[in-house]
């Protein structure tokens, strides 16, 4: 036969067990508090890396494109528009009379990236109706380009941009004809 429990006793565990629970819910709370506090940090990181990287993929367009007979007038970053109750970002735009470059700049380059950068090349003239007499020409820029996201960007008619020692060149061979937009 079971020893009987006295109703003390039960209530006894019970405020045991409640405060085991409040405990593990400070300690939950507190968990929850670094997270977040660890999420900003790498959130502000990953875009200075990004920063960073644009930094030295849009001082390269101007020779990487005149070198393709595209000449560069202008070169600008972190273009933004809104069309729509829509947002548009783009990377690095190159601009000249005849042409407008849209670059997507990622530290490792993925074929979802490039997806993406296509259907922003898609979009493109509607945020940015000033440019509807030039050609839209894409590119991609990638430290890291995983395996088959190079191979995609230049079968979709994209300039691929990689790293080349201390500097960026574009990694498509001579024969590589760029789609237009």
């Amino acid at each position: 036969m079971p020893a009987e429990v006295t109703l003390e006793e039960v209530w006894k565990l019970f405020r045991e067990t409640d405060n085991k629970f409040r405990d593990t819910d400070r300690k939950l709370d507190e968990l929850k508090a670094i997270v977040e506090r660890t999420s900003r940090h790498v959130d502000d990181l990953t875009g200075k890396w990004g920063k960073f990287l644009e930094g030295m993929v849009a001082p390269a367009c101007k020779t990487l494109f005149a070198d393709r007979n595209i000449p560069v007038h202008k070169v600008h970053q972190r273009v933004q528009a809104e069309y729509e109750g829509r947002h548009i970002e783009i990377d690095i735009m190159v601009v000249n009379e005849g042409y407008v470059v849209l670059v997507e700049v990622k530290s490792t380059l993925k074929v979802d990236d490039v997806r993406e950068h296509l259907e922003r090349l898609g979009q493109f003239r509607e945020f940015f109706p000033e440019y509807a007499d030039r050609q839209i020409l894409g590119a991609v820029a990638g430290i890291v380009i995983e395996e088959q996201a190079d191979r995609f960007a230049y079968r979709e008619g994209l300039f691929v941009i990689g790293q080349a020692g201390d500097t960026v060149r574009i990694l498509n061979d001579n024969k590589f004809q760029p789609k237009t937009w």
